[in-house]
């Protein structure tokens, strides 16, 4: 059996305040001509399908485009398990009603585990979805004591156990598994405590397509793999290569496993360097439009830095000063090298602005307002 398996979509996503709602679509677009191109058997998606728990209707037309896409014009099946980004309710709206038609919202809380059943030439394959849930809600829905991550998750892989028989088995499970390269975009599962799950765990399924990491990559098993995010969703991100994992299952459970790349529309990277350098070789750059942190290295104010870099980079989203307040060199600041650095810089802004040198009775002036500011604060 042929399956793709994505996972942290996050529709509806904003960065920096900008809107990523086109750039997903593009890679989604990708996703359905993977789905036809290399005739996938079914398309597993492990949580976080939006990024917030009441997503904008924007994001949910999008969904929408791309089960219609998916299941009703190329009649592939479709598997969802909600992420901590979603809410498992909402998401599971009509998900009996819509199981008839091949889009299957698994593991809805309070629900007995159900498997999904597919089959292929070698007989049946059974997948199994374990949404996101913290140990409160399991104490909750299955009345055990459990009080890690850990202790949920083999508390409800206990249930799978019992209904998966004599078959290949998928298990779909969004969680944070030990030993995970993280990401800043990734929100956190637990404040205060452990909030990861043995790769151990997952060890007597044929595979497992897990979701919550943002970086694809296999834990201890290769059959125990997170997809990652289908875009980079923090600057963290830079060096990934973004990808969905085509996986085929023989009939013994073995799985051969592919990463196919997604180009997106904008890349996200850093940029660093002097502000005229980086304007003059952004003018003839083909990769200008990517969203971009910019770091300046430059010691002196600058003029309305950020417009001017849009004019050429139209999508830089932020913007540092790492050479301002340390003469170009990274380390901590404290108050007393801000001290020492203000001076400089009202001068270097002032003949920015005005074309001219600060005559010394007017820099005494303004050492001196400096001075009693500094004072008046430690009062």
């Amino acid at each position: 059996m042929r399956f793709l398996h994505t996972s942290d979509w996050h529709l509806g996503r904003q960065f920096h305040n900008v809107s990523l709602l086109e750039d997903q679509r593009h890679v989604l677009d990708q996703l359905v001509d993977i789905v036809r191109d290399r005739q996938v058997e079914a398309v597993l998606v492990s949580g976080d399908i939006y990024d917030r728990a009441v997503p904008p209707a924007s994001a949910v037309s999008l969904l929408d485009d791309v089960i219609y896409h998916i299941n009703t014009e190329l009649g592939v099946p479709m598997l969802f398990i909600a992420g901590n980004h979603d809410s498992a309710e909402r998401l599971g709206f009509g998900a009996r009603a819509l199981a008839q038609s091949g889009i299957h919202i698994m593991g809805q809380p309070g629900q007995e585990p159900a498997a999904v059943l597919l089959s292929d030439d070698a007989g049946e394959v059974a997948f199994f979805g374990i949404p996101y849930a913290d140990p409160v809600t399991v104490r909750h829905h299955l009345g055990v004591d459990v009080h890690s991550h850990e202790q949920a998750m083999a508390a409800l892989l206990k249930q799978v156990e019992g209904r998966r028989e004599d078959r290949r088995t998928v298990v779909l499970a969004h969680c944070f598994v030990e030993g995970g390269l993280e990401s800043e975009s990734e929100r956190p599962l637990s404040v205060g405590g452990a909030d990861w799950v043995p790769p151990s765990l997952f060890g007597h399924f044929d595979y497992v397509a897990l979701g919550h990491l943002h970086a694809p990559q296999s834990r201890q098993w290769p059959h125990v793999r997170y997809s990652g995010s289908l875009l980079k969703y923090s600057f963290s991100e830079e060096k990934q290569h973004k990808s969905v994992t085509l996986v085929d299952m023989d009939a013994t459970g073995r799985c051969e496993i592919e990463k196919l790349p997604l180009k997106p529309r904008h890349d996200m990277r850093f940029l660093e360097g002097h502000f005229d350098q980086l304007l003059a070789q952004g003018r003839d750059a083909s990769d200008r439009e990517d969203y971009l942190l910019i770091r300046l290295l430059d010691t002196h104010a600058i003029h309305e830095p950020m417009n001017r870099l849009r004019e050429v980079y139209p999508n830089v989203l932020h913007l540092e000063r790492p050479g301002l307040l340390c003469g170009g060199e990274r380390r901590e600041t404290s108050r007393e090298r801000l001290a020492v650095g203000e001076l400089p810089l009202f001068l270097d802004f002032y003949a920015q602005m005005t074309g001219e040198e600060l005559q010394p009775r007017g820099q005494k002036l303004v050492a001196g307002l400096l001075d009693e500011l500094h004072r008046g604060g430690e009062d």
